[in-house]
C-alpha cells in the first residue's frame, strides 16, 4: 500500500467533485499535482501542492482554491484534518488506523513490501561498467558498477523489465596496444629478457598470465612472424583474458550482467555485417547526414575534429551544440559513429528506454549521444546518462594511490578483498552519483554509528536478536508473519514507534521515486534513516521498560511490537537487497 499514491487519488477525486459541482473548470491538468511528506511532522502527515499548481488554470488564487479543496477533503473519513499552509499548500493529518493498516500490510508482505506490479513495457537497458578490456578495474569503475547494478535492482523491484549490459570496447586502438603489451609478456614467458616496459604499453603484472597462455598455445612460433600476422590472434587471447579477469572482479562485487556486447560485432570483421555503415546510410536516407566543415572546438580538445570537409551528422537538429563527424580522414569510423550504431542496436533489440552509466570525464559526450538516440529511433527511444564522479581512496584520511597489481592505481579487487563487498557496495551509493566520493578504507570497517553500512546492518541484526529473545521468553508464541499481522497494533502508541511506522509507510514511494529518477542513493539514505530511528527507539527502551520489544508479563504488547520489528526488519532487508548488500542475522 502506497499511502502517497492512495491519497493522491483522493485529492484527484476531490478536484473532480469540485469540477462536477462547477466550483472549478473541467479538464484541468492534474499531472503536476503531488502528495508528499510534510517538511515538518508537526504540520501533518502528508502535503499536497494541488491548489498551488492549479489555481491559475482554474482562474482563481491558490488560497481560494485551497479552501474549496479543504472543504471537500475533510469529508474523507480517513483524513482527520486538512489545513492550509503558506500561500496555498494543504497539509493532511490522517487517522492513526491508516498507518496501522499500512504496518499490517508490511508485516504480511515481508520482503515483497514496496514491490511494484510487473510492467512489460518499456523494456529498460542499463549499460554499466563497460571498462576497456585492457587491465583490471579501478575503484572508479567500481562506483559505476555498483551504481548501475543497484539501479537495475531497484528498477526490477519496481516492476520493470530490465536487462543489464556490458559494452566491450574491443575494436579501438587501445586493444592493439593491449596486444603488443601481451606479446611482450609472451616473450617474457619464453625466457626472453624484456627489460623495462616501454612507454605507451600496459605495465601491470596482470598480463603475465596472458603471456604464459600464449606461450602454452603457440610455443615460440609467433616470434618469427611479423606483427601483421600475430596481432589478431594475440589480441583475441588478451581480450579474452582481460574479460575473464573483469568478470571475476565483478562477481566478487556481486555484479552479473545479462549481456556482454562486442563493439567488433558492429564492424565488418570476423564475418560480421557492417552495422555502422548501415546506421550511417539509414541516417543519410533521412537527410540527417551531409558533407561539410566544422569550426574548431572552443575551449576544449575534441579528438574527432579535423579541419577538412567531412561526413557530418546533423546533431544540432536534435539538441546538440554542433554537428558531429562520423568518418575520420582515413575513412575509418569515429568513436561516435560506432556508439550510434551500438545504441541503434539496443533499440532494434527492443529497448526504447536506455540508461548509460559513465564516468564523469565523459560529461561532454552526453548531449551528442542523446541527440543520436533521438535520431536513430525517430524520437521513440530515450537515453538517460548517469555520470559517476571520481572516488578518492583514503586510509585514515590519507590518499592511497599505488598498487602492486596494476602498477599505477589501486584495483577494485584489492579494495573488495580488504574491506569486503558489503562496505564497497553500500558506500558507493551512499552519496549521490554526481558528487565526488571519499572512500576511507579504515572508516568503512569500523563498528560504529559513524560507519553507515555497519549502522544499517546492525539494525537488521538487532531485529533478529529481538526474535531470538522472544522465542526464549515465549517459546510457544507463533511468530509467523500471518500470525504477527493479527496482533493488536493499537499497543504502538509511543511517538518514536509511530514515527517509524510512518517511515515504513514511505518505503513504496521511495522505491518508485528512486526508480523513476534513476537515483539508487535514495534507498541507501532511506534505510540509514530507518536504522537510525530504530536504534534510537532501542535505546529509549533501556530507560522506559514499557517500550521494550519483549515484555515477559505482557504477551499482547510483545506480539504487537514483534509485528512492528518484523516490518522494520523486512524493509531494512529489502533496501539492503536492492543495494546488493547482505542483511546479517548476527554481527560479531
Amino acid at each position: 500500500m502506497d499511502i502517497f499514491k492512495v491519497m493522491g487519488e483522493r485529492v484527484h477525486l476531490a478536484l473532480k467533485t469540485l469540477s462536477t459541482r462547477g466550483a472549478i473548470p473541467a479538464g484541468l491538468n492534474l499531472g503536476r499535482v503531488v502528495v508528499e511528506p510534510t517538511r515538518d511532522a508537526a504540520h501533518g502527515d502528508l502535503a499536497t501542492n494541488a491548489a498551488m499548481v492549479l489555481a491559475k488554470d482554474a482562474g482563481t488564487n491558490p488560497r481560494a482554491l485551497a479552501n474549496l479543496l479543504v472543504e471537500e477533503l475533510v469529508r474523507d473519513p480517513e483524513i482527520v484534518k486538512a489545513e492550509i499552509a503558506g500561500p496555498g499548500f494543504i497539509n493532511l493529518t490522517l487517522q492513526p488506523a491508516v498507518f496501522t493498516a499500512i504496518l499490517k500490510s508490511a508485516v504480511e508482505a515481508g520482503l515483497e513490501y514496496g514491490k511494484g506490479a510487473p510492467k512489460a513495457l518499456p523494456r529498460i537497458n542499463v549499460e554499466y561498467v563497460s571498462a576497456n578490456p585492457t587491465g583490471p578495474m579501478h575503484v572508479g569503475h567500481g562506483r559505476g558498477a555498483v551504481f548501475g547494478d543497484s539501479l537495475a535492482n531497484i528498477l526490477a523491484f519496481a516492476g520493470h523489465a530490465v536487462t543489464r549490459e556490458y559494452y566491450i570496447n574491443d575494436a579501438g586502438a587501445q586493444v592493439d596496444v593491449l596486444a603488443r603489451s601481451a606479446f611482450l609478456r609472451y616473450r617474457e614467458a619464453l625466457g626472453q629478457d624484456i627489460g623495462e616496459i616501454p612507454e605507451g604499453l600496459y605495465p601491470g603484472d596482470y598480463l603475465k598470465s596472458v603471456g604464459e597462455k600464449l606461450a602454452a598455445m603457440h610455443g615460440d612460433a609467433l616470434l618469427a612472424k611479423p606483427e601483421a600476422e600475430w596481432l589478431a590472434p594475440v589480441r583475441a587471447v588478451a581480450i579474452e583474458g582481460m574479460m575473464a579477469m573483469i568478470r571475476d572482479d565483478l562477481a566478487a562485487l556481486g555484479v552479473v550482467h545479462d549481456v556482454f556486447f562486442s563493439e567488433r560485432s558492429l564492424q565488418k570483421v570476423d564475418g560480421n555485417k557492417d552495422a555502422v555503415r548501415e546506421t550511417i546510410e539509414d541516417l543519410r536516407s533521412r537527410d540527417l547526414i551531409y558533407e561539410g566543415r566544422l569550426p574548431p572546438p572552443k575551449g576544449q580538445k575534441d579528438e574527432d575534429w579535423e579541419d577538412r570537409e567531412q561526413t557530418l551528422f546533423r546533431a544540432t537538429q536534435f539538441g546538440d551544440d554542433v554537428d558531429r563527424p562520423l568518418l575520420k580522414s582515413d575513412g575509418s569510423y569515429t568513436y561516435f559513429a560506432n556508439d550510434i550504431a551500438y545504441h541503434r542496436s539496443k533499440f532494434t533489440r527492443g529497448f526504447a528506454e536506455m540508461i548509460d552509466v559513465w564516468g564523469a570525464d565523459h560529461g561532454g559526450y552526453v548531449k551528442r549521444m542523446q541527440a543520436a538516440v533521438k535520431a536513430v529511433t525517430a524520437g521513440e527511444g530515450a537515453l538517460d546518462v548517469k555520470l559517476c564522479q571520481m572516488v578518492r581512496l583514503l586510509r585514515n584520511g590519507e590518499p592511497v594511490k599505488m598498487s602492486k597489481r596494476s602498477g599505477d592505481f589501486v584495483t577494485l579487487r584489492e579494495v573488495i578483498d580488504e574491506v569486503g563487498r558489503d562496505a564497497v557496495r553500500f558506500m558507493m551509493i551512499f552519496r549521490k552519483n554526481d558528487a565526488t566520493l571519499d572512500f576511507d578504507l579504515a572508516k568503512v570497517v569500523e563498528q560504529s554509528k559513524d560507519n553507515p553500512v555497519f549502522y544499517v546492518q546492525y539494525a537488521h541484526a538487532r531485529c533478529a536478536s529481538i526474535f531470538r529473545q522472544a522465542r526464549e521468553v515465549f517459546p510457544d508464541l507463533d511468530l509467523a508473519p500471518a500470525e504477527l499481522a493479527q496482533a493488536d497494533l493499537a499497543h504502538l502508541t509511543d511517538e518514536a514507534e509511530i514515527g517509524i511506522v510512518k517511515l515504513i509507510a514511505a518505503y513504496p514511494r521511495i522505491i518508485e521515486g528512486a526508480a523513476a529518477a534513476h537515483e539508487p542513493h535514495r534507498v541507501a539514505f532511506f534505510v540509514h534513516e530507518l536504522a537510525s530511528a530504530f536504534h534510537s527507539l532501542w535505546n529509549k527502551g533501556k530507560d522506559s521498560p514499557q517500550l521494550r520489544f519483549v515484555n515477559q508479563t505482557d504477551r499482547k504488547s510483545t506480539l504487537a511490537r514483534l509485528a512492528f520489528v518484523h516490518a522494520v526488519r523486512s524493509v531494512l532487508a529489502s533496501g539492503l537487497a536492492v543495494a546488493g548488500v547482505a542483511a546479517p542475522e548476527e554481527m560479531r
